[in-house]
């Protein structure tokens, strides 16, 4: 064997993968310069996890070009085979690349937007959004990607032809087979982008509390207040009605009932209730009241509201009013806690109301008025 049968192939081969990691360092040394004279923009830094797709895709694509000049017997001997399995990591490390770039510039988006909006309801909104689109143009790009790599197999270009001819059938069966995939994909465009519900917000679904951690293109992850993660197809909010507590705003009003006896000092009340208030960190300031809502033979229903910045907020402020005020009233005024009145029970004896018993007429003796007895006559 020549010296130049050796050194060729290790010249092919050593230079594509030198040209690669030469090329790919001074991409990530550029971009890491640009990152640091622009801070504020988040893309060049995000641009950085391109590296490895970047390099496995320039040595693919050199590898591809040259691999013939090695001029190795066994090469030669399989080249259609190289060839193909190259063009397959070609494709996919292109596709890998595309993924990463698009998730950057969509992060790189979101981020400089969320640090200048100050509505977080759209702040929320954005990221839905971008979310999806994001998660569309990775489905998009697999897809084209993996139709591609089929198409380099001789097999499936003759059969592409057929394929084509009975598309319209295929289709009609393929969407009768996935109508309730596509349902789920169409109904999660038709939550991002018509501001149904959110990541962030604070819904109720069949009963249950939680925040909306996760939108996809099929489903939708809730996490409840006890960390319950509760996953549904995201068709539900499009068929079903449900609560969404972050629609038009974050804040609420919570009510807190109180079950008192009628001597119950509901102008003291009051006044507490509003001392609770200022002390309390989860109070927003914006409204309060305490009020008599309804009453019974035996107790009033005293009705306390307050406002609170969000779901998490309220709840807090709901749960302290409860403690403080069933606490105050216990200790300073416990004739107001509501009171069963009771009796006590009749006796045995009390039960049965027998007459008192008469005077006896006597059948014999001395007539009590002083006469003869009957019987004596």
């Amino acid at each position: 064997m020549s010296l130049e049968a050796v050194l060729r192939p290790i010249a092919v081969v050593g230079g594509s993968l030198v040209v690669t990691l030469v090329v790919v360092w001074s991409i990530d040394r550029t971009l890491q310069r640009i990152d640091t004279r622009h801070p504020e923009t988040p893309l060049w830094g995000l641009l950085r996890r391109c590296r490895i797709p970047l390099q496995l895709m320039l040595a693919a694509a050199l590898l591809l070009g040259s691999y013939r000049q090695t001029e190795i017997p066994v090469v030669l001997h399989h080249a259609a085979g190289i060839g193909q399995a190259l063009t397959l990591v070609l494709i996919a490390a292109t596709a890998w690349l595309l993924v990463r770039a698009a998730a950057a510039i969509v992060e790189s988006s979101y981020a400089r937007y969320a640090a200048g909006a100050r509505d977080a309801a759209r702040v929320r909104r954005v990221r839905t959004q971008v979310t999806l689109i994001q998660r569309v143009v990775t489905a998009v790009v697999i897809v084209v990607a993996a139709a591609s790599m089929l198409l380099t197999f001789p097999q499936m270009r003759a059969v592409g032809t057929s394929v084509l001819a009975s598309a319209g059938l295929l289709g009609i069966v393929a969407g009768i087979a996935a109508q309730s995939t596509l349902g789920n994909l169409f109904a999660g465009l038709q939550i991002a982008f018509g501001d149904m519900v959110r990541i962030g917000d604070t819904v109720v679904v069949d009963g249950q509390w939680g925040t909306v951690e996760e939108i996809t293109l099929t489903f939708l992850s809730v996490r409840t207040w006890d960390e319950r993660r509760i996953t549904m197809p995201v068709s539900y909010f499009t068929s079903k009605p449900f609560e969404n507590w972050s629609r038009g705003g974050a804040q609420m009003t919570g009510a807190v009932f109180f079950h008192l006896d009628h001597s119950a000092p509901v102008e003291k009340m009051r006044q507490h209730l509003h001392e609770l208030l200022q002390e309390s960190p989860d109070w927003d300031g914006r409204s309060w009241s305490l009020v008599v809502t309804d009453t019974t033979p035996s107790t009033i229903v005293v009705r306390a509201l307050a406002t609170a910045r969000d779901a998490d907020a309220v709840w807090a402020v709901r749960c302290q009013v409860r403690e403080r005020m069933i606490e105050w009233l216990r200790t300073e005024h416990s004739y107001a806690l509501p009171r069963i009145a009771t009796a006590p029970a009749p006796m045995p004896h009390e039960t049965l109301r027998v007459p008192p018993p008469g005077p006896v007429e006597p059948t014999g003796g001395t007539d009590p008025r002083g006469g003869v007895g009957p019987g004596e006559r």
